[in-house]
């Protein structure tokens, strides 16, 4: 319990700001306080993945980056990607400044959402190729000594030893998927560039990251970890962002109420980051050892539907439950390997 106190005590203020909140508006003081409390949970059912791959690389962290994770990370988290950049992004989408869309939003919260939802096409290619390739590092890792898919998943590995083989693959699913948009080439070079600006950054922080892990030395290695603290904190941040830019989306199919949408997306983050935190201080990871590979694929789910919903309306619910249902058929997929190999689980 004591991962989620400081979730729990947000989660109320949070709510308590949301009460108020209504009360000013023609929302109502009970309806603003649903809303935000179903915004969170949302938020949470979306995010489950994205905590169990946090934790794969939160637990190479030393206790410093932790830290940072926990308190400058959950600002970037909750106020910059939930508050800031929707803002930023309608900002450029209709070519006004960033106080005037500000007022937009709290004024005139369709017009705000209309802009934002126009923007989805690039938020949705940058953000789906960054989360594409996270899975198809995973998946095309040589290294893995244990596949959930067995043979199959084996097979994929290998493929890694090929340079660059994820990248010739998200590419191509790049090119696929701007080939069924509109003649438009306004709207095509928008879904091109968005997406391979994606996979610039996700190559940037990877290649960096690979830089500071060489080496066999272990005290050097020790080191190394600690330097790569940054990256690893930047790679968290990004990966955070591309799953929150659905989200942001998602949640104007709820309300049109930045505020709400904020306090009920804020109040997910907060449990996300301590969930994080949870399944690296609990060992989790080794106990399910295929937990990681469901979210993986869960990732790699998210980052299809979101390529495809450049070109088809596809509903978040489907979103949640193919991540959900990854994850529970993952743990499950656990238990019974646990019991195979007369594994106990750790006290």
């Amino acid at each position: 319990m004591r991962h989620f106190r400081f979730s729990i005590f947000i989660t109320i203020i949070c709510l308590g700001v949301g009460y108020y909140w209504g009360l000013k508006s023609s929302i109502g003081a009970w309806g603003a306080l649903t809303l935000t409390l179903l915004l969170g949970i949302m938020e949470v059912s979306l995010s489950f993945d994205n905590a169990v791959v946090n934790a794969s690389v939160l637990k190479e962290m030393n206790e410093k980056w932790r830290r940072l994770f926990l308190t400058v990370g959950i600002l970037i988290a909750v106020f910059g990607m939930r508050l800031v950049f929707p803002i930023a992004v309608v900002a450029v989408a209709a070519g006004e400044g960033v106080v005037a869309v500000s007022q937009m939003a709290l004024t005139n919260p369709e017009e705000y959402a209309a802009h934002l939802a126009s923007a989805h096409a690039g938020i949705a290619s940058f953000g789906g190729m960054f989360l594409l390739l996270v899975f198809l590092s995973f998946l095309l890792d040589e290294g893995k000594e244990i596949h959930w898919l067995g043979r199959v998943e084996a097979f994929l590995s290998k493929l890694g030893k090929f340079d660059a083989f994820s990248i010739v693959v998200a590419l191509g699913v790049l090119l696929l998927v701007q080939a069924f948009l509109p003649l438009d080439m306004e709207s095509r070079l928008s879904v091109v560039v968005a997406g391979i600006g994606g996979v610039f950054l996700y190559v940037v922080v990877d290649s960096v990251g690979s830089f500071f892990g060489g080496g066999e030395d272990v005290e050097a290695m020790s080191n190394v970890a600690k330097r790569s603290g940054a990256m690893g904190f930047i790679y968290l941040e990004v990966l955070d962002a591309s799953f929150s830019f659905d989200g942001v989306i998602g949640a104007f199919a709820i309300t049109r109420d930045v505020v709400i949408i904020m306090l009920g997306l804020g109040i997910g983050a907060m449990f996300v980051r301590s969930f994080t935190v949870y399944l690296v201080e609990q060992g989790t990871l080794d106990q399910y050892v295929f937990l990681e590979h469901g979210a993986h694929y869960a990732i790699g789910a998210l980052a299809f539907i979101m390529m495809g919903s450049i070109v088809w309306h596809i509903s978040e619910v489907i979103t949640g439950l193919i991540g959900v249902a990854f994850i529970v058929a993952s743990i499950v997929s656990s238990l019974i390997y646990r019991r195979k190999n007369n594994q106990l689980p750790a006290s």
